[in-house]
């Protein structure tokens, strides 16, 4: 098994850690104050094939793995985990369910404007009512002749108010909820589709969160994603993908902190020593670094898997499930080495603290990883 990276991919570590350290660090505390969404960044980023990290050129993409994507989220997440999950979200959600499930006219047409940064897109499941219990949808699409109406509203949802592009999830066999919903494309400016409420979060304050509206939405039957009835189906495979890079903005949020830890041990005295050389500091250090390093291999390996076609749903839960609690776990431990300066806002500790909780949350709990990792042993285990 190969766990050296190509020198290609050395490069690309190199050329992402800079672009974040010159291009983002200097307005991370900026943008998190004012919840700015950087749009302007997301260009740039586009136009380095960001954006279509995992997409054939042939769709503007830049044809790159997933081991490459994981690295890219990585270090983005070590610097603002914002950006991490803008581009996670834009990629692994919106464009993956459209390069999976679409028409040969509709990856043409959506792919390439949205892999170049001049479109960003969104990837809409959650409702008020409906997250992990997703069956439990209410969004509805009613057919009509030449296409659908929609009407429902979505919640919690990456880039709902710049976005320009969205597969939303509707039910179209009510009575039949497990095997009765569709997705569709919908676009920005399209009838009776608006952006609602926007969020005011935790963390994660520079991506953009809120609400979807359909009041009466006309779509053509072009703008249907997939088969009828086969949405949720595919939204699981394109949860599968998802959770990797939702591991890999774990990984990076984790090693942001930890870093942020182990430079401060470095700098400062108590008891007239530097606090590196206490015992219960080193320790602290020591279990950090494993538990990311564990994460790492996890996630690496769903990656690796996933590029060379085999199984991943279990692997990349289990990369989502580990790495997220790990972010967590460290953002905590960085704040407590710092003491009373991981608790202001001058230091960077206390920000991923806040960025990292919603990895246990987003696209599968780690509830809901729990049981996809359990199913899935039962499966192979053959009971």
């Amino acid at each position: 098994m190969e766990f050296e990276f190509t020198q290609e991919q050395r490069v690309l570590r190199e050329t992402i850690r800079s672009f974040a350290e010159e291009q983002i660090l200097p307005h991370v505390r900026e943008w998190d104050a004012q919840a700015h969404f950087p749009k302007e960044t997301l260009l740039e980023l586009g136009k380095m094939g960001i954006l279509g990290i995992i997409f054939p050129e042939a769709y503007g993409g830049a044809a790159m793995s997933y081991v490459d994507y994981v690295i890219i989220v990585e270090e983005l997440s070590r610097v603002d985990p914002s950006i991490g999950i803008a581009v996670a979200a834009h990629n692994s959600l919106c464009c993956n369910h459209i390069y999976m499930q679409g028409t040969e006219e509709q990856k043409k047409k959506y792919l390439a404007p949205l892999a170049s940064g001049h479109k960003i897109g969104a990837w809409a499941l959650t409702e008020p009512g409906s997250g992990s219990d997703a069956v439990g949808m209410r969004t509805s699409a009613r057919p009509q002749k030449g296409g659908w109406v929609l009407n429902g509203t979505k919640t919690f949802i990456t880039h709902a108010t710049v976005g320009d592009v969205a597969v939303v999830t509707a039910l179209t066999e009510p009575k039949d909820p497990h095997h009765g919903i569709t997705a569709f494309i919908v676009e920005k400016g399209t009838p009776g589709f608006s952006p609602g409420k926007k969020e005011d979060k935790l963390g994660l304050r520079a991506s953009d969160t809120g609400e979807l509206v359909f009041e009466d939405c006309f779509l053509p039957d072009e703008n249907r994603l997939g088969k009828v009835n086969e949405g949720f189906k595919d939204a699981l495979k394109v949860l599968d993908g998802g959770r990797i890079s939702i591991a890999a903005l774990s990984l990076g949020g984790a090693q942001g902190a930890y870093e942020t830890a182990l430079k401060y041990s470095q700098q400062r005295e108590a008891f007239g020593q530097k606090i590196a050389t206490f015992q219960a500091i080193q320790f602290t250090l020591a279990d950090m670094a494993t538990r990311i390093e564990a994460a790492r291999l996890l996630t690496f390996q769903a990656a690796w898997r996933k590029d060379h076609g085999l199984p991943v749903t279990k692997q990349s839960a289990m990369a989502k499930y580990y790495a997220s609690e790990v972010s967590v776990w460290a953002a905590e431990r960085a704040v407590q080495v710092l003491g009373g300066y991981g608790y202001i806002k001058d230091y960077p500790a206390e920000k991923f603290y806040r960025d990292t909780k919603l990895n246990t949350i987003g696209e599968g709990t780690s509830e809901i990883q729990r049981l996809v990792i359990a199913r899935q042993i039962f499966r192979e285990f053959g009971a």
